[in-house]
């Protein structure tokens, strides 16, 4: 029979996407389950990999079902994963050790400003070394300190690494482990570079700052290309034949190859729980001198290509407290009427550092606040205020991008949840004074997935790929004056609330 459909695993921050892609890379089905968010009341942010792996199965034996296909008809299997979540598991039997550490928890940052001040040399120090080799700021934000931290705090972890059975790794590389039953332990460049623990430039773990945060390299995945033989599955029982699996790749990279963001100077911003921006700079690796950093976008063909990357903490998460915690919207949906209901006059600022600023800014120290409010300030000027949010912390970002490559911006590819929002996409293209350009697929890191996957077995041709992406643009209609009038206004806001740390 022959081979149709490419499976993707989307494995994100809120939940496991089972996705079936055709031959022409179109979405045929999808199917999704949502996983707990384990939240302390210290504001620990954890993931259970045990919940993460049986709702992985279960989402392919469900799409597969829903879609009504023969299981012989899946070609290969792509796996995209949400970056930076920190996992320890057992060699052999790939048994969760602990929770698992997400991206957004701040629970290392003891640990992250401990290596700050070990002094290892008069001319560098670590933050610098950590910088050059891995393009990387010091920051709890990547799995280094987290490592460290579920080494140092979990028993179960100390006990494996006394016994030789420890293994750390981020989703992508826990997935493979346990699908493969332990036959593989793998991982890709895109999600090595992210773990502070990766040297960009001679692809390689580093044994030094592997050291300062008590990281044996042994622990963890060997480092291939996105686009590569890492195993195959039965999916425990499923497939009567085991199926390969050809892709594996950080979410974000994977959404910046499904957008054909593959020239240097192209830019994508992926609008999830928190945003990815990333600018590819080709196959020269350039270190930023504006709050960004510098990452693997993925390996194929044994050639790799950087990326420049800015990260915010809170985007479609700010939509979530609005939500959940101030009870201003039940759903989602609601923020884009209530936006364009709301006086235009008012210049009311949400800059929704719950957990700190990321990029461009990098400070962990601050905490939220609102400015500017007046008293006619309501509930339809504090919703206004969060989707801008949205848009000037992307714009942030893309103004530093601007600034470190020298070269124009524009055009930003925008996928993700949010890019159904008419309210925040239109104000996104104003406040850039860039088109916006939204793909045929929403699921861009599946699709990402998918084609890198179909690429290794044959499946898809690359060149073939990225024809015909574009399903809609927004262009900018804002004029010049206003423009700076809300850059400005934004501007003030974040020095204010710095300045309140000083």
């Amino acid at each position: 029979m022959d081979r149709k459909y490419v499976l993707a695993i989307d494995q994100s921050t809120q939940g496991t996407k089972a996705i079936l892609f055709d031959e022409n890379g179109n979405l045929k089905t999808r199917y999704d389950l949502p996983h707990r968010q384990i939240v302390n009341d210290r504001g620990w942010v954890s993931h259970d990999l045990e919940e993460i792996y049986r709702n992985t199965v279960q989402a392919v034996s469900s799409v597969i079902e829903k879609a009504g296909i023969m299981k012989k008809e899946i070609a290969c299997i792509g796996i995209s994963n949400q970056r930076e979540t920190s996992c320890a598991f057992e060699k052999g039997t790939g048994r969760p050790l602990a929770l698992a550490v997400v991206w957004q928890c701040e629970r290392a940052k003891g640990i992250a400003e401990r290596v700050r001040k070990n002094a290892i040399s008069k001319l560098y120090s670590p933050e610098e070394l950590i910088f050059q080799r891995t393009g990387l700021q010091l920051s709890p934000y990547f799995p280094a300190a987290k490592y460290a931290w579920l080494l140092e705090n979990e028993e179960e972890v100390k006990k494996a690494a006394r016994e030789g059975t420890l293994l750390f790794g981020t989703v992508d590389s826990y997935l493979l482990y346990r699908l493969t039953e332990g036959k593989s332990f793998l991982t890709d460049y895109s999600n090595a570079s992210r773990t502070e623990l990766f040297d960009i430039h001679a692809l390689k773990w580093d044994p030094e700052i592997c050291s300062w945060f008590g990281i044996q390299t042994e622990w963890l995945a060997e480092v291939r290309d996105s686009s590569s033989k890492f195993g195959e599955t039965t999916m425990e029982g499923l497939f009567e034949e085991p199926v390969p699996i050809t892709g594996l790749i950080g979410d974000s990279q994977s959404a910046l190859f499904a957008q054909g963001c593959v020239q240097p100077g192209m830019v994508k911003a992926t609008y999830g729980t928190g945003s990815s921006v990333m600018m590819n700079i080709g196959e020269t690796c350039s270190l930023s001198k504006n709050g960004l950093v510098t990452s693997l976008a993925w390996g194929i063909d044994g050639k790799v290509d950087y990326v420049l990357e800015g990260n915010v903490n809170y985007s479609g998460a700010v939509i979530t407290w609005l939500k959940d915690d101030m009870k201003m919207i039940d759903s989602p949906a609601e923020t884009q009427s209530l936006a364009e209901s709301a006086s235009p006059e008012d210049t009311t600022c949400l800059v929704p550092a719950f957990t700190g600023l990321g990029a461009p800014y990098w400070r962990t120290d601050v905490r939220a606040m609102l400015y500017g409010m007046s008293r006619t300030t309501g509930r339809n000027e504090i919703v206004k205020a969060a989707l801008e949010s949205i848009a000037h912390q992307i714009a942030d970002v893309v103004d530093a991008m601007r600034n470190d490559a020298d070269l124009p911006v524009m055009e930003l590819c925008a996928d993700g949840g949010a890019t159904g929002n008419r309210y925040l996409m239109r104000f996104q293209a104003d406040v850039l004074n860039a088109l916006v350009s939204l793909p045929r697929c929403v699921e861009s890191s599946a699709q990402g997935a998918a084609f890198l996957a179909g690429i290794e077995t044959g499946f898809y041709e690359k060149e073939q790929l990225f024809s015909g992406i574009i399903r809609d643009a927004y262009e900018p209609v804002m004029s010049e004056g206003e423009r700076m009038q809300k850059r400005n206004a934004w501007k003030s806001a974040v020095k204010h609330l710095l300045a309140d740390v000083q």
